[in-house]
């Protein structure tokens, strides 16, 4: 079976090529980088619940996280300005598209009542944000060792200008949009 990045350079570039009519190869958008980020407020009062999330991410990405730190003091919140309060991962290259096929064709399909992910999610230049309400879709995490269900926003960066052209290189790589 061909990976994406397979099938991205076979079929998928003289497609969007034809497409959108481009005059270099170098004008077809690619996948530049994938971020996954995940909040932990909870973190505030206990510092153990971000263990537990940057393990979760380094199982999910095969990469350790960066602890993400607050930028503002909001007393409402008991935050204050350089606390803790997340984890982030950058993917890029063949972990990459190792992370983009297992969320595709693995992931997405395991949430229930799944019916598509919504093509409104663009940023006006081509980048793609979804948010998934549980971890546990993914694989690699052990239902046993869950302490709490948490959320993470995947962000796909692309090369693409638009996004037409954004929609068009994530759908050829099998992400599942809305009808």
């Amino acid at each position: 079976m061909e990976t994406i990045k397979q099938r991205y350079h076979k079929t998928i570039i003289p497609e969007l090529m034809k497409t959108f009519e481009y005059d270099s190869v170098m004008q077809v958008p690619k996948l530049e980088k994938i971020v996954v980020n995940m909040g932990i407020g909870d973190a505030v009062f206990n510092s153990k619940v971000l263990d537990d999330a940057v393990e979760e991410l380094t199982f999910l990405t095969g990469q350790k996280p960066v602890i993400t730190k607050a930028k503002k003091s909001i007393s409402n919140f008991k935050l204050r300005e350089g606390m803790p309060i997340g984890a982030k991962v950058t993917l890029r290259g063949d972990k990459m598209y190792y992370f983009l096929e297992k969320l595709v064709s693995i992931a997405l399909p395991r949430v229930r009542d799944f019916r598509g992910i919504s093509a409104n999610s663009f940023d006006g230049r081509g980048n793609y944000t979804v948010g998934i309400r549980e971890q546990i879709i993914f694989p690699e995490i052990n239902l046993d060792k869950v302490k709490k269900i948490r959320g993470m926003d995947i962000v796909i960066v692309t090369t693409a200008k638009s996004d037409q052209e954004g929609l068009a290189l994530l759908s050829s790589l099998g992400m599942p949009f809305k009808k």
